[in-house]
């Protein structure tokens, strides 16, 4: 391919409107504003084709920013033949000095970045594996959203000294006895009222989005790493699908380690000569699952054994894929004992037992076979 067979594109995406500049990939080539096209699906075939007919020998690469407009240009650039690559905006290079910020200069900038080979593009999931991800999300939002609720409930019960002396809060004997609570004065009751009906609105809401989220996963094609990485202690049906819908493929991590700073769980450093320092964590990535890993975490401060639970999760799993299960239960089991007994903080071992689980998921994920997509090309292939 000769140099100037590739048009780089880039893109400054908005709402409404679209900021385009391009150049040719040789090194003299200036860099060209288009102007702005409409944030549209005939906006963006009316450029391709524009450019197409202009350099018909050339391969259009686009290039544009990760953000609220989602990935529907990408799929639809991809669809029609050409190269796109999204761009995470924290992994962009930015001058010290540049002060100065358009969309022109950033649709140049892009262009300028693709064409030296300084931008890192980002995974994007097929549409199904997003829809997944957008059902799990919306359950978190609801388990959020009630909590929030109740938490205001107990705020105003406590600031009027009621006090529920039973065990078990928010059961139905607990919901009886929020009927029976008289209030000294009408509009405080009419609050409490409320305040009942929008935590029962919000169980229900929570039901609907488990058993939709239940039944929808299994018809998912990730569904066999769901079920695999089950096998794990402190990995639910609801905190696996969590984890692989935020991860999507995992095969596109050659090592663990790989993996670890992609959910920002490896230590921060700064080191110069013969001085290094780690810091915390550099929380990079995906955070979503980087706290689901937390969540699961912690069931390992306990000893390690096969519980009733567990052993109904893993039936039917292959064995190599129980060995590792129960293999990363007894090393981090004890791991977390030995942290605790150096005097390391709780949270200190409980995010190193997190960046140990994501190693053994990422272990057992390599025992389930699933056909791979390339996130440039959109082709189907099944690994080796």
């Amino acid at each position: 391919m000769k140099n100037d067979n590739i048009l780089f594109i880039g893109l400054d995406t908005h709402k409404e409107q679209t900021q385009v500049a391009y150049t040719l990939d040789h090194r003299t080539a200036e860099i060209n504003d288009l102007g702005r096209i409409q944030t549209t699906k005939t906006g963006f075939v009316k450029l391709a084709r524009q450019l197409q007919s202009k350099y018909p020998h050339a391969t259009l690469h686009f290039v544009y920013e990760a953000g609220p407009c989602g990935y529907w240009i990408y799929r639809l650039l991809t669809s029609l033949g050409h190269c796109c690559f999204l761009i995470a905006p924290s992994l962009i290079p930015k001058k010290p000095g540049d002060r100065v910020k358009t969309d022109k200069r950033d649709a140049q900038n892009l262009a300028r970045l693709l064409k030296s080979n300084d931008l890192h593009p980002i995974y994007v999931p097929e549409p199904e594996d997003e829809a997944v991800r957008d059902l799990s999300r919306a359950r978190e939002v609801a388990m959020r959203d009630l909590n929030d609720a109740k938490h205001q409930l107990k705020s105003m019960f406590l600031r009027n000294n009621i006090l529920y002396k039973g065990s078990d809060s928010w059961s139905l004997k607990h919901l009886r006895w929020l009927t029976e609570i008289v209030l000294p004065h009408p509009c405080q009751q009419i609050v409490l009222q409320e305040m009942i009906q929008t935590i029962s609105e919000r169980i229900n809401r929570l039901k609907r989005l488990d058993n939709e989220l239940t039944h929808q996963v299994k018809q998912w094609r990730y569904y066999p790493v769901v079920k695999a990485i089950q096998a794990m202690r402190g990995v639910r049906l609801l905190i696996a699908t969590g984890i692989i819908t935020e991860l999507g493929d995992l095969s596109r991590f050659d090592t663990p380690r790989k993996l670890m700073k992609y959910v920002g769980l490896t230590p921060s450093e700064h080191s110069s000569g013969n001085t290094r320092r780690l810091g915390a964590i550099t929380k990079c990535g995906n955070g979503r699952a980087r706290r689901l890993l937390i969540e699961g975490a912690h069931s390992y401060r306990y000893a390690a054994k096969v519980s009733k639970e567990m052993q109904l999760r893993q039936e039917g799993l292959p064995k190599t894929i129980i060995d590792k299960a129960w293999e990363a239960q007894l090393r981090l089991c004890r791991r977390y004992q030995r942290l605790m007994m150096r005097g390391k903080p709780r949270n200190v071992v409980i995010t190193a037992i997190a960046r140990e689980m994501i190693a053994f998921i990422w272990s057992i994920s390599r025992e389930v076979v699933l056909p791979r997509v390339d996130p440039r090309t959109r082709l189907s292939r099944v690994p080796a």
